[in-house]
């Protein structure tokens, strides 16, 4: 059954690309050495980052291979990866329909993405394209709740996902209960702070999230200010005031079943 993409990310990705890339805290930089040792990835390997939207997490690729495939199925995401990375050659596809060659790619890398498309169809096409031994890597980069005043603007959050798949609910890893494709090799996390002011990583970041991005503009700036005043009553902190917004960066690798 071939996949249909959520309403959230055609609408909300699709009206916020620029923001995402603008907003979108970046990744641990230790993570491309971690991940180099971990798959013994080299230079010529063919890499896959499988629902790149904007190319976020590219750099860390760029410095493990020359090889990348970015794959996206949002025009307007891929438009901004083009604008960042010239270089880097793009496919707009879905996870389940890939376009490319079987056991052609070392390592498929789906940042801050695998939720969206954790289906057994997914798996089966991704065990296609890679080579023997080759790996599935999940990464996520979660805002850390155990700080209170992330915690508050999380509870802010919540009611309005709906039927959004998150990384926090869980609801991917089921697709990897009952399938032969791949298991779970390793997995790590990382620390790390996304340093700005209050509106450019706390509220602004938050409106770049898929069902917040769809809402309509009115809305939008009532909760933006609403997260504005939450940081303000728990840190004391202004709109323009700089503010440290911690993120714990969790990592999955699968290793594919010959």
């Amino acid at each position: 059954m071939t996949q249909s993409l959520h309403p959230a990310a055609e609408k909300g990705f699709g009206a916020g690309a620029s923001l995402y890339q603008n907003v979108r805290p970046d990744y641990p930089e230790a993570i491309s050495a971690w991940l180099k040792a971990t798959l013994g990835l080299h230079a010529n390997d063919l890499l896959l980052d499988l629902g790149a939207g904007t190319g976020k997490f590219l750099p860390y690729l760029k410095t493990i291979s020359t090889q990348i495939f970015a794959v996206d199925p949002v025009e307007a995401m891929l438009a901004q990866l083009h604008l960042a990375h010239p270089d880097v050659q793009t496919l707009q596809a879905m996870s389940d329909q890939l376009p490319i060659t079987d056991q052609s790619v070392r390592a498929v890398f789906c940042a801050q993405s695998f939720h969206w498309f954790a289906t057994h169809d997914t798996l089966a096409e991704l065990h296609r394209v890679l080579q023997s031994h080759g790996h599935l890597v999940l990464i996520w980069n979660q805002r850390d709740i155990e700080v209170d005043w992330v915690k508050a603007l999380a509870d802010e959050i919540f009611p309005l996902e709906g039927d959004t798949p998150r990384y926090h609910s869980g609801q991917w890893q089921k697709v990897f209960s009952q399938q032969a494709y791949f298991h779970l090799q390793d997995q790590t996390t990382f620390r790390q702070l996304h340093h700005g002011t209050v509106e450019q990583v706390v509220s602004k970041r938050l409106l770049s999230t898929s069902f917040i991005a769809a809402l309509p503009d009115a809305e939008q700036q009532g909760l933006k200010q609403r997260f504005e005043h939450i940081v303000y009553d728990y840190t004391g902190k202004q709109v323009q005031d700089e503010i440290d917004f911690p993120y714990t960066t969790h990592v999955y690798v699968f290793k594919k079943n010959d």
